[in-house]
């Protein structure tokens, strides 16, 4: 986070005068007690009880109801801290949740998240936000709707906001709509204390994320932020055409004149644009189709699946978390799967690492999911 500089004079003034006009909220007395302190203000929001941690960073998420998105950034190694609370509304409202849901102010319900990068990467932290959301629906998510359940991310310094322009390019790539707000953060208030962990205080209460949903991301075992996409001059330039019309332009290879369909070494499969991990030799069997095929992937999280309509059947494609490549199709209650469950894959969207490799490859971390 960039170094903190002092509220300028002039808007502190009004901060204190818009805080006197509303009594008894948890958010009013914030401001009441700030009266007599010297307010600072991060470069890019203001938000009056934050303060920056040495080695903690922060971001700012909006995902409906943040019952649900704080249940879910609070389950993932790394986070250290999540409060609920209220972003960028009107600057002349010190929001309280009456006001809020009014659907008037123009906050959002967002979650500020702490973490620490040592231990989880942003890129891990918003991709498991897009893994959640719906980012096709403006001023909605879930059975909620108004506008304070818009989706937003909202960072507050250089770095971050590279890296949320980043994975939201990303996301953007493989939605049919993208009406996410992604602004720096103006402002942020925390919401009453009865929000903050509701839903450890009230286990069956109201959620729009599913437990499958959080559980997928509580066990989060690849970070993306390991393997950041390339520029588009780069895939160029490392890819075979094959490579390239396959993982960009979602064609597929000839099946029995791959490179991987029957190769029986033991190793990892990864993302041949990225190098993210995706596959093991442990999971993987001969279908018969002359593709490879997986019956799961190393990690649920490296995956993500789009519907596709295309030559005249109904599919479920398959793409990779971090690089977006398309890899191939899923299908499911397939006689030939160990589980049922089918990855039909194109070699050309991967590379192959033997085990006696991995370590020097950087993959010694994974060699347990092959063994």
């Amino acid at each position: 986070m960039k170094s903190l500089r002092l509220l300028e004079t002039g808007v502190l003034f009004a901060l204190i005068l818009s805080a006197c006009g509303v009594k008894g909220s948890g958010e009013n007395n914030q401001i009441e007690e700030a009266k007599d302190e010297v307010i600072l203000m991060t470069e890019k929001g203001y938000d009056p009880t934050h303060t920056k941690r040495d080695g903690i960073d922060v971001i700012y998420l909006a995902g409906g109801c943040f019952w649900g998105t704080e249940k879910l950034m609070e389950s993932i190694p790394g986070v250290v801290d999540v409060v609920s609370g209220y972003a960028n509304g009107n600057p002349d409202v010190v929001p309280d949740y009456g006001k809020v849901v009014s659907g008037n102010t123009g906050y959002r319900e967002t979650v500020r998240v702490e973490y620490d990068p040592d231990v989880v990467s942003l890129d891990s932290l918003l991709f498991a936000y897009f893994y959640v959301i719906d980012p096709t629906i403006e001023n909605a998510q879930g059975n909620d709707r108004g506008t304070q359940y818009q989706t937003g991310v909202y960072y507050v310094d250089e770095a971050s906001q590279a890296t949320v322009d980043r994975i939201a390019a990303i996301e953007r790539a493989r939605s049919e709509a993208f009406v996410v707000e992604i602004e720096p953060l103006e402002r942020f208030y925390d919401a009453e204390e009865y929000h903050q962990d509701y839903l450890d205080k009230n286990p069956y209460g109201y959620c729009h994320i599913s437990p499958n949903e959080i559980r997928v991301v509580s066990e989060m075992i690849i970070d993306p932020g390991d393997y950041p996409l390339p520029s588009d001059e780069e895939i160029k330039e490392k890819l075979t055409d094959l490579q390239f019309n396959v993982t960009q332009k979602a064609d597929t290879e000839q099946p029995f004149n791959n490179d991987y369909w029957d190769n029986h070494a033991d190793g990892v499969y990864v993302d041949v644009v990225t190098g993210e991990p995706l596959f093991s030799s442990r999971d993987k069997f001969d279908s018969g189709t002359g593709w490879p095929s997986f019956t799961q992937p190393i990690d649920e999280n490296t995956i993500r699946f789009i519907e596709d309509n295309t030559l005249g059947m109904r599919r479920i494609e398959v793409r990779n978390r971090a690089g977006n490549s398309h890899l191939g199709h899923v299908f499911y209650d397939d006689p030939s799967s160990p589980n049922g469950t089918r990855f039909c894959i194109n070699s050309a969207a991967l590379r192959f690492i033997p085990v006696d490799e991995m370590e020097e490859e950087g993959y010694a971390n994974l060699i347990v999911y092959v063994e």
